[in-house]
């Protein structure tokens, strides 16, 4: 997934009036404004009552569902290989969010202040904040990948990270 792909993704669903943030390694990148490495997939956090619209929007663009882990995630895919792994979120009065995740009675938080906004080629782009990435970062044995985005953080921001 290169940085036109993600920003042309964001265009089809900003043109929708999708709401999304992007996480992972790219909103990671976003967060530091460059590119820091190779990316697979393009990581969206999207609004749980949108999501008709938003499978809409990437089916008409050749998008089709490959995996299904819903109501906590489903990923789709191009025809080229591009996939995205998409993760819906039920949002409070508040700004705050929940994902549903694996053990139902510990859902994922999203607190308000995590939504932010971050750049890939100098664009402004929704993604989730630091302190939310690092939150994602843990209770697993991390990655190449993951080692390289906490470092990433940590370099800009100064963001305590567990690895």
């Amino acid at each position: 997934m290169t940085a036109d792909d993600v920003l042309s993704v964001l265009a089809l669903f900003r043109r929708a009036g999708v709401d999304v943030w992007i996480g992972g390694g790219w909103g990671i990148d976003a967060l530091v404004g460059e590119q820091t490495r190779d990316h697979e997939d393009l990581d969206v956090m999207h609004r749980q009552d949108q999501e008709a619209a938003l499978v809409a929007v990437l089916s008409a663009a050749g998008f089709v569902e490959t995996l299904d882990w819903r109501p906590v995630r489903f990923v789709v895919t191009a025809p080229d290989g591009r996939q995205i792994d998409l993760h819906p979120l039920v949002f409070a009065d508040d700004g705050s969010a929940v994902q549903a995740s694996p053990d139902p009675q510990h859902p994922f938080a999203y607190p308000a202040p995590c939504f932010v906004t971050g750049t890939v080629q100098d664009m402004p782009v929704p993604c989730l904040s630091a302190e939310q990435q690092v939150y994602f970062h843990q209770g697993y044995e991390p990655r190449q990948r993951d080692l390289h985005d906490m470092a990433q953080l940590r370099r800009v921001f100064g963001t305590a990270t567990q690895f």
